[in-house]
């Protein structure tokens, strides 16, 4: 065995024990232990995704080398190894763009205690990524449930109180119909480890046996992920959640917990039960119906909306219907899409968040639509960078939403039944994404009226800021605008060009990237 072979499972056991390092620590020397552990993690996964596009194969590692039932495996293939370097990076840009907001917003002595559950999210991730056990697959579920809830509540306000208890109780319902999914499916094949479930369920659909408990099961589980991953309408946790957490709380929840969950989801379709049973089951036609009306109500919640934390948040529920619309298209090129399209959102939700972050800066703080106005001239990169977002967003060309929107379409061309409901919910999107992105961008580059009697550059305060404007401390006043200097935040800066960089590659370099995708899927089956 290749030393490289290892890296996955010391990714997870890194990520994993250095959460009760960070608990010891006191919040520096904790955010140093956790960037340095993102980093050598990241570098591990590129050296395995190396590994297997050379190998041309998946290989499984058994941990303690027993075989099941006494033993545990993980399955590496292209798709494995490349999410994991995706999450890696997606987290440490979320962490450095919200260094000045866990400061300012987290108790000096609880500061640890964030990294140690951002540390144990992303052990659960890559847990979620590698497993090839069902039921270590639930276990970091509930790892990554009692995670998230954390990153949420740790803010201590009565609003994250109140969006962590609404986070628990949609997520444990979820974990509970996941359980109970995998409880069947444990009954009506004697296994656990996905690939010996796999050869038991093509037996049991080949003689016909349990066909109803089968489909039992594979409903349970769909409808669990799909609880904990927020589609529509099961997303009422979703917008105070990802609306009143700090800054990287929101980035990471929105771009990377609910997508390893759909990843679980993407494994128990294609590597346990098997796409032509799936197809056999009409599951994916639910999904599909349910992925459209998270398409248009997402959308016109978010139009609706006037904070703009909360907007993306509700866009959010959005983009992950047209994940689920692309599974329920039960094709090989639907699934790719979906794929493609949680990395998309991933790198565009992230930026948007970091973006609005710098927005609010620029504004006293605030994220009200009234008080934005104008943000964009206050900081510029924040507002080049919501405006990149919010085009990927849209779907114009030479960004990743362009990328998604096209590969959805192209995997609805063709389908005898979906195709046409796949365009017009697409077109119809489209348009309600302009509506409310297009109408925030026109808002933070339109000048308010003092600004514009003060001069081109100035950056007076808002009408709002009456009596304040001049005062110290104005810039934590709501409405009352300030000046932002690209440098002031230089942890910030570096997160929003980067997270720019990865949306204008995902968008201009989009091919090799979707033939890795489809040869990692080949590899799922």
């Amino acid at each position: 065995m290749a030393f490289v072979q290892n890296f996955p499972f010391m990714s997870i056991i890194l990520s994993l024990f250095s959460g009760p390092l960070c608990s010891v620590l006191d919040g520096k020397r904790a955010r140093r232990v956790n960037a340095a552990v993102i980093v050598i993690i990241g570098g591990m996964s590129i050296c395995t995704l190396r590994y297997v596009i050379s190998a041309g194969r998946p290989y499984v590692y058994r941990m303690g080398h027993f075989p099941a039932p006494w033993g545990n495996e993980i399955r590496v293939g292209v798709l494995e190894a490349f999410m994991a370097c995706f999450f890696c990076a997606v987290t440490l840009l979320c962490m450095l763009g919200g260094i000045r907001e866990r400061e300012a917003q987290i108790e000096e002595g609880k500061q640890n205690l964030y990294y140690v559950m951002v540390n144990l999210l992303l052990c659960s991730l890559l847990a979620l990524i590698y497993t090839n056990d069902l039921f270590t697959a639930y276990v970091f579920v509930e790892i990554n449930t009692i995670s998230a809830c954390g990153l949420i509540m740790i803010r201590q306000t009565g609003r994250t109180f109140e969006a962590a208890a609404r986070y628990m109780i949609m997520s444990l319902l979820g974990s509970g119909l996941l359980l109970l999914g995998i409880s069947y499916l444990y009954a009506v094949t004697g296994h656990l480890l996905m690939s010996d479930i796999r050869q038991q369920v093509q037996t049991i659909a080949a003689t016909g046996q349990y066909h109803i408990s089968l489909m039992v099961a594979l409903g349970l589980m769909s409808v669990g992920l799909a609880i904990k991953s927020a589609l529509y309408p099961f997303h009422a946790w979703l917008p105070d959640a990802y609306g009143y957490s700090t800054l990287s709380s929101s980035a990471i929840l929105s771009s990377l917990v609910s997508k390893g969950y759909i990843f679980l989801l993407v494994k128990i379709f294609y590597r346990v039960v098997g796409a032509q049973v799936v197809r056999e089951s009409k599951v994916v036609n639910v999904l599909f119906v349910f992925g459209i009306a998270g398409m248009i109500m997402g959308s016109l919640s978010a139009i609706r909306e006037g904070n703009l934390r909360r907007m993306i948040a509700y866009s959010s529920v959005a983009q992950i219907g047209y994940i689920y619309m692309g599974l329920g298209l039960a094709t090989e090129a639907g699934s790719i899409a979906s794929l493609y399209h949680v990395l998309s959102h991933g790198a565009t939700k992230s930026l948007l968040f970091v973006a609005a972050a710098g927005l609010a800066d620029a504004s006293g703080g605030s994220d009200k639509y009234g008080d934005i106005t104008g943000a964009g001239f206050r900081n510029r990169l924040a507002g080049v960078a919501f405006t990149v977002g919010s085009l990927s967003m849209v779907g114009m060309p030479m960004f990743s939403g362009f990328i998604s929107k096209l590969l959805f379409a192209q995997a609805a061309v063709g389908h005898t039944h979906k195709m046409f409901p796949t365009v017009i919910a697409l077109a119809i999107s489209t348009v309600l994404n302009a509506v409310y992105f297009m109408k925030t961008v026109i808002r933070i580059y339109t000048r308010r009226p003092m600004e514009q009697a003060g001069g081109s550059g100035a950056a007076g305060p808002s009408p709002d800021a009456g009596a304040h404007a001049g005062m110290p401390g104005t810039e934590s006043l709501p409405g009352a605008g300030r000046q932002v200097s690209l440098w002031e935040q230089p942890a910030k800066t570096a997160a929003l060009l980067c997270f720019i960089l990865l949306n204008l590659i995902l968008g201009l370099n989009s091919d090799p990237i979707v033939r890795l995708i489809q040869s990692g899927f080949e590899m799922f089956e």
